[in-house]
Parts: structure tokens; sequence; C-alpha cells
């Protein structure tokens, strides 16, 4: 099936206290013939959403107060307290440092945009993580994608498939 048609059935879930970067986010998925966006602005809103309503794919800022989208994905990532743990997560940050890639590897995320996201970044993190093959771990307190997979690369780029082993 082409990105396209994935994206017009994708129901997207966009985490960010920034109103400006949510909505910016929001009209380049809808470029891309994404109708169904939603957005929260705290983690907490987020995850009563996704207990509400089915969502396919989240995009979650990194840093966000009073909790930050590491803690939404680990929450997500809880099978004991998660109504859908392998959602894949898309983790937003600021910040490329190979630490952080490992800190949101090891909580769950599917894949990492740095900031200044552009659009063929994002068009490309959302082919791979919407239509690429992906190593589903699941257990007692973890469900989603690989974390030690020996053919990941700690180098982010604009679009960094989180394929690194530590």
């Amino acid at each position: 099936m082409a990105l396209e048609d994935i994206l017009s059935q994708t129901r997207v879930l966009v985490v960010d206290d920034n109103a400006a970067l949510r909505g910016v986010l929001r009209v380049s998925l809808q470029a891309f013939g994404c109708a169904r966006v939603t957005e929260t602005g705290t983690v907490a809103q987020a995850l009563e959403l996704l207990k509400s309503q089915p969502v396919d794919l989240v995009i979650t800022d990194w840093k966000m107060k009073p909790r930050d989208g590491i803690d939404l994905v680990s929450s997500i990532r809880s099978p004991l307290t998660s109504p859908c743990p392998g959602l894949p997560v898309i983790m937003l940050t600021a910040y490329a440092d190979t630490d952080r890639i490992r800190q949101a590897r090891r909580a769950g995320v599917n894949a990492f945009l740095i900031k200044p996201v552009t659009a063929s970044a994002l068009a490309g993190c959302l082919r791979d993580v919407l239509t690429g093959e992906h190593n589903i771990v699941e257990c007692d307190t973890y469900v989603g994608p690989e974390r030690r997979m020996a053919d990941r690369a700690d180098q982010p780029n604009q679009a960094a498939q989180l394929t690194a082993s530590h």
C-alpha cells in the first residue's frame, strides 16, 4: 500500500506543549494526506485520549512539563496500564546527542526527529515507521520496538530511525 493511502487512514495524535509547533505538524500531516490529526498539550491529556479514542501513531515532543515525552512513551509501552502498548511513537527533540537517543530508544521510541523538522524529514520518518518492518517485543512490562538490536545506529540525522545498539 502506498504511503498516501496509509496516511489517509492513519489517526495521529500530536503531543506538544507548544501550540504553534502542534499546528505546524498538523498542517504538514494534512498536506501528506492525513486527515485525522488530534492534538494535545500535555502527557496527561494524551494518556486520557488514548483510553477513549483509537490512535494509530503518536508524535510527541520530548521536553514538556510537568511530564515529558519519555514519560509518555514509558506509559504507552506498559501493557499493565496502557490500552495500546504497541502503538508507534515518533519523538521530537532539539537535542541530538547519543545519550538522548539511547534514552529514547530504551523508553521504546520507534523513531527520532531532530528539530527543526523539515517536511521531507517528517515524510521519511512516517514512511519508515508506518511501512517498515519492526521487531516488536512483548513481555510482562513492555510492548514495543526491540531496544537492543545489533543493527541499530546511534548517530542522529534529520529523521533518525532508532536502530542503535547500546
